[in-house]
């Protein structure tokens, strides 16, 4: 399924299958999990580098051949590829551990075709194992939402009440985890969505409402997920002294104007950019332990349009996926 322009859907093409470079592994794909970031780079809120392109960043797959130098995985190895993609390995983020951040980061379904497609092509030292016990459905959401839900939660402190702004793919995961690790979860929903909030009250949260709604007490840390600016000022309004609210988005509307008294006593704002290796090695190795059930909505390839407007609409609880046999 291809983007030939921005703010175009998708079409449906056949192309030769693709050949793995130098480290590269050729996968036969399974499920690619769909996220709000591909809405962003249909939109062109996010403008890719070239056109047209394959999108889709949560892929998990099958190694049907590998390229020249790549030797990490064998034929029938079951592997997944997130947002993250390649990096230089040399600049000063690299060497600090924060590859997140590297500028010449490539990624997923934005420089590199992705996974809405039978095959793809993936550098092998950006590919992690996917656990055992995990379908490739249930897998494919872990990539991108639940890793960039990890990080988030990580660069949140040690909160013991926890917010999560707009409970979709990444809240539900990230929400059993933080219950697992014995944290009070309260789910922020769009402002009369009963489904999302029974859907949180029944995954553990202590509280659920409306993302217009104050908490019953002052929060420790708020993450917020949705890729609406209004929101900052009010996750600030709801956390307490020296508070922390974490931006998770890879896109959000602009930030509206706010008093400084609402960000003053020590509170901190601040944004979640990517992700690392290490917090995919983390996260795959925590998620079957707690374990975290992703909630799934299938739908095939040829589908994608219709994934697309789903997510879009928000008629969807937890993740939606695209299969591909």
């Amino acid at each position: 399924m291809v983007l030939n322009r921005p703010g175009q859907p998708l079409t449906l093409a056949e192309r030769p299958d693709p050949v793995p470079g130098p480290g590269q592994v050729l996968l036969s794909v399974r499920a690619c999990g769909v996220c709000r970031t591909d809405l962003h780079i249909l939109d062109g809120e996010l403008r890719a580098p070239r056109y047209p392109l394959v999108p889709g960043h949560q892929i998990v797959g099958r190694v049907a051949a590998s390229g020249p130098e790549a030797g990490r995985y064998r034929p029938g190895d079951r592997v997944g590829v997130p947002w993250l993609a390649w990096t230089c390995g040399v600049c000063r983020y690299c060497r600090e551990g924060l590859e997140n951040l590297c500028d010449e980061a490539r990624f997923t379904g934005f420089h590199l075709d992705g996974g809405f497609a039978t095959f793809a092509v993936a550098d092998e030292r950006f590919c992690h194992p996917i656990p055992e016990g995990l379908s490739d459905t249930e897998a494919a959401p872990l990539l991108c939402g639940g890793l960039i839900g990890y990080r988030a939660l990580r660069l949140a402190g040690n909160p013991q009440r926890l917010g999560l702004y707009g409970f979709g793919s990444a809240a539900h995961m990230i929400l059993q985890l933080a219950h697992h690790e014995g944290r009070q979860v309260l789910a922020f929903t769009r402002p009369g969505d009963r489904a999302a909030a029974d859907f949180a009250r029944k995954l553990g949260a202590a509280w659920a409402g409306g993302s217009d709604e104050l908490p019953p007490e002052p929060l420790d840390a708020a993450l917020i997920f949705a890729p609406v600016g209004a929101l900052v000022p009010a996750a600030l309004r709801a956390v307490r002294k020296g508070g922390t609210v974490v931006c998770a988005g890879i896109h959000m509307s602009d930030i509206p104007s706010f008093p400084y008294a609402e960000l003053w006593n020590e509170r901190v704002l601040r944004s979640v950019a990517n992700l690392t290796r290490k917090d995919g090695e983390e996260f795959l190795a925590l998620a079957p332990r707690v374990p975290v059930r992703t909630a799934v909505r299938t739908l095939p390839l040829a589908s994608a349009n219709e994934a697309l407007a789903v997510l879009r609409a928000g008629e969807v609880q937890g993740s939606l996926v695209l299969t591909m046999e």
